[in-house]
């Protein structure tokens, strides 16, 4: 049986630094590892990451590291960061790891090039596939669901999901991580899991720009049932459970995302709604907004299996220049009239 004692966060922006205090505040000693000098430090010494998490006090229990090495003497890894850079940082670990560790992916999206989900990319590199880099691989789990970093943070109530195709293990991780205010649900359906984490990063662009546009709670409504919808054909086309779905990752986080400006995908929807450039967008910022990339990914994902996925395809349009918003918009609003169900 392997150990789940020892706790490692890998990734140091928002969410990472939450799961890392949410933990902590448990009374559970986390190691953060973060790529960032200057923040390791500032944790250190203040106890706060006024770059990702302003107005947050840190908790003793956490210690920050730039040493890779330090994180991965933990049994449980919670990797966090984002989409595009897992198969990067599953290279970079893949001589680290073996199989006394568990690796959770807590990052929400596809990979752009390939439209795979982190845990397949992280599985194929690590040891779980051809072409893998690990004799010994690690077990791997997915942690998603309706959190927003600073609520965690803050310690205030939220229940997420946690994946792992070993149920007995995932039953395990859960036990271990979760807490009073924090509370995880589990499922051996890590590809609904993680799935619905990345689609509806998509679809809260898609709301944002209503609302920057001013459309009204009607549009909104509208916008998140037909992208839930989606959402929900793309899962069970890939082979997803479509109770999934139904679940705290998926419709769970849609309803958190599209509608609150915490949230960097619906806020970058928010300021093309209201008329700025992708770029200028992309400039003022330093995270990384997922739904941008994912957007390819489920584009192409929809093509190749039939999947019907208008507003999914109309955001994808809009953020890669093709269409503009107003004619996005007018696009599917003008679709041909059909049944519901």
């Amino acid at each position: 049986m392997i150990e789940l004692q020892t706790i490692g966060v890998i990734g140091a922006g928002a969410w990472g630094t939450a799961l890392a205090e949410c933990q902590a505040r448990a009374g559970r000693p986390v190691t953060l590892w973060a790529r960032d000098a200057e923040a390791v430090a500032e944790i250190t010494t203040h106890r706060t990451h006024t770059r990702r998490l302003p107005g947050i006090t840190l908790s003793p229990l956490i210690v920050a590291t730039t040493n890779l090495d330090a994180v991965l003497a933990a049994d449980i890894i919670l990797l966090t960061t984002p989409a595009q850079q897992a198969r990067a940082m599953a290279v970079l670990l893949a001589p680290r790891l073996t199989s006394r560790h568990v690796l959770v992916n807590c990052a929400k999206g596809l990979e752009q090039s390939t439209g795979r989900l982190v845990c397949d990319v992280l599985g194929e590199t690590l040891g779980h596939g051809l072409g893998s880099n690990s004799p010994s691989p690690p077990r791997l789990a997915a942690l998603s669901g309706p959190g927003f970093a600073t609520d965690l943070a803050r310690g205030l109530p939220a229940a997420l999901t946690l994946a792992c195709r070993d149920e007995a293990l995932g039953i395990a991780l859960a036990e271990r991580l979760a807490h009073g205010q924090f509370r995880l649900y589990w499922t051996s359906d890590v590809l609904g899991v993680e799935l619905g984490g990345a689609v509806k990063n998509v679809l809260a662009i898609a709301a944002g720009i209503l609302h920057g546009k001013g459309l009204g709670g009607s549009a909104h409504a509208a916008l998140v049932t037909r992208g839930f919808a989606e959402m929900r054909r793309l899962a069970e086309a890939l082979g997803a459970r479509p109770e999934t779905l139904q679940g705290l990752s998926g419709l769970g986080d849609l309803i958190l995302t599209c509608g609150s400006t915490q949230s960097r995908n619906f806020s970058l929807g928010e300021a093309l709604g209201r008329g700025q450039t992708l770029a200028d967008i992309l400039r003022g910022r330093s995270a990384v907004t997922e739904g941008i990339y994912t957007a390819a990914a489920v584009a192409r994902l929809s093509e190749a299996h039939s999947v019907d996925m208008p507003i999914s395809r109309a955001v994808h349009a809009v953020v890669t220049g093709a269409l503009t918003v107003d004619h996005a918009i007018a696009g599917l609003m003008n679709r041909r009239l059909k049944a519901e169900d």
